[in-house]
Order: structure tokens, then sequence, then C-alpha cells
């Protein structure tokens, strides 16, 4: 029985002593651990983070806005007729180019002609009898109102005849302006109504460009600024000027509609292509411009790392229109300070910085 119970004490005490010695390995593993983080934390505060950044200094800067528009016709109309009738000719070939109050097609006014005439017989004979009666009145053999009845019919009769020449005049339908004419609806015969369009015209040398602009920018729009632009058709740049601008500020959108004028005298330009323009403003000759990837977006707008007698601070700036690869700093930074422009996740406010200063790139 003793050495049953002498068994158990033994393997009892073995187990603790694995324990015992497993804690202790775990411990010394830890401390191990920690005295070496501790020692690497120490460090660490200590060491400096190498990153890069540039000096910030005032240059010339011309704010060129990069803006969408549409190609317009400089005049467009879609032809139809005011009255409805037989075509009896079409004057015009479809994409040819027209001139202005040149005939382009005829309707039908055999009928219209025929009330024309009658009008005019009936205002003929009114007129006669007009004649008559004055000569009757100065004789005193009829009245006033008698003659003034005859007067009255003849009056109404040469009413009546300038309405049929309008109506007549409508049978027959000008070009309003000089220009392109395109595809026709319509054929000789047809039966026309005011509904159905007979073609396009436009005049498209020169187009206009519909864009619009940011409000905050509306202040440095001036009648005459020259637009460069190019569209998707083609590689060439073409250059336009502004001509009209919106008196009121576009209450939904926040933008002010600008049209600009570019000759087409080569008709290389559509109506309806989109434009991908380039606008200058103001040149400012002492912007501060930082790169693109040194701006940290916050909550409540922007921040920037600074480096400071080696140190990096955390420092809040306004900006103002940004480019493909820089953007200008309004306020929060001045000329000298030296912007840290990587680095930015693992930095802290007082953290040690070792900056590489590069040079930053001048937009074109």
């Amino acid at each position: 029985m003793k050495l049953k119970y002498l068994i158990y004490a033994l393997l009892v005490m073995g187990i603790a002593y694995l324990i015992y010695y497993r804690i202790s390995a775990n411990k010394k593993l830890e401390n191990e651990g920690g005295g070496s983080g501790g020692r690497n934390a120490k460090g660490g505060a200590g060491k400096a983070l190498q990153v890069e950044g540039v000096v910030v200094s005032a240059s010339a800067f011309t704010n060129n806005l990069e803006l969408s528009g549409t190609l317009e016709a400089n005049e467009s109309v879609t032809l139809r007729s005011e009255v409805s009738g037989l075509v009896t000719s079409i004057n015009f070939k479809e994409g040819a180019t027209v001139s202005k109050g040149a005939l382009l097609v005829k309707i039908n006014d055999r009928d219209i002609q025929a009330q024309l005439q009658d009008a005019l017989t009936k205002q003929q004979l009114a007129a006669s009898n007009e004649n008559r009666s004055k000569q009757l009145l100065d004789k005193g053999a009829i009245s006033q109102e008698e003659y003034d009845t005859a007067l009255a019919n003849l009056q109404s009769l040469k009413a009546q005849s300038q309405l049929i020449r309008a109506q007549l005049s409508k049978t027959a339908i000008y070009a309003p302006f000089s220009g392109k004419i395109g595809l026709r609806s319509i054929s000789a015969g047809e039966y026309l109504t005011p509904a159905t369009v007979i073609a396009n015209l436009a005049s498209i040398n020169p187009l206009k460009v519909n864009f619009s602009v940011p409000e905050r920018y509306m202040a440095q729009i001036k009648m005459g600024s020259e637009i460069a632009f190019n569209t998707d058709g083609t590689n060439k740049t073409y250059t336009g000027k502004i001509f009209a601008v919106e008196p009121g500020i576009n209450v939904q959108t926040r933008t002010l509609q600008i049209k600009a004028l570019v000759p087409n005298p080569d008709s290389e330009l559509l109506p309806g292509s989109f434009a991908k323009i380039k606008l200058s403003l103001d040149m400012d000759k002492d912007a501060l411009l930082i790169p693109n990837e040194a701006i940290i977006p916050v909550l409540d707008g922007k921040t920037v790392f600074v480096s400071r007698n080696g140190k990096a601070q955390q420092v809040k700036v306004e900006a103002g229109t940004r480019t493909a690869e820089n953007i200008v700093i309004t306020s929060g930074l001045k000329a000298g300070d030296t912007v840290l422009t990587t680095g930015a996740m693992a930095l802290k406010p007082d953290a040690p910085v070792k900056v590489s200063v590069i040079k930053i790139k001048q937009p074109k």
C-alpha cells in the first residue's frame, strides 16, 4: 500500500515540476522578448524615420482649369412647314451648303392662288364702287354713311387679299440663314403638315463651345479670354474666345455658364462633339505649390506634415487649384517650410524624421 502511495506522490511531483518548468520557460521567453521590445521601443523613439520632402517656395503659377463642354452650331433650326399641302419640288441636296434666302421646298399653292385671284377681283370692283361713291358724295347725291360703307368694303377686301398673300408665302420654304443642310425626311409628292420635319439646317462656321466653371472662379472670367480644347475625334488642339457669359449662377450646380466662339473653316468640328477644355485664369506670381501626395484629408479639411527641428508636425492647410501633380496652398504654409511627401501613414506628431529633400515638379 505504501508503495502505491509513493508512486502516486512521485507522479504528482513530476507533473508539478513539468508545469513549473513550462511556466518558468514562458516567463523567461516573455522577459527576453519584452526586454528586446523595450530596447527596440526605446531605441525606436530615438531613431529618426527616413522620409522624403520638398521645400516650399513661391513660384509663378498660371491657374489652368480643365473643364468639359459641348460643341454647338452657331445657328441651328429644324425646318418645318407652316401650312399643309403636297410637296411639288425639293430644291436642295442633302449635306449641301445653302445660302440665306434660297428656296428649299415648294408646296402646291393652286387653291391659294385661286383664292387670291378671287379676292383681287372683288377688291378691284370695290375700288370702282368706292371711287363712284366719292364722286356722288362730292355732288351731294349720296350720304356720308353710304360712302363710308363702300370705303369699308374696299378696306376689308384689301385686308383679305393681304391675308391670302401671307398664306401663299408660306407655301415656299426658304433658308433662314446660310449653312449646311442635313438629311431630308420628305419626298416630292408627299403630303406635308406642320408636324413633319423636312431637314435640319446648321451654321457651323464658327461653332460655339458651351461649358461652365465653378462659382469661385467667376471673378476671373473675362470677355475675350482664350480657351484651348480638343475632342475625341482628333488630337489636334483648337482655340476659341469667350464671347458670352450667363448673367447669373446656376443654383443647382453652383456654376457659371459660358460660351466661346471657335473658327471652323474646314468643317473639321461637328456640333454635339464633346470638348476637353483648358481655360487659363489669372497668374499668381507667388503661389505655394506642394505635391498632391503630401495632402492628408481629415474630417474638417486638409493637413500636411512638415519637418521642424528634426520632428514631424501636423499642420492644417487650405488648398486652391489642383493640377495632375501639384496643389496650390492658400494658407497654413509659408515659403521655406519643408513638407513631407512620404511616410504619412507611419508619422505621428513630434516623431523624429530624417528628410531627403526632393525637387517639386513644376506645372507645365
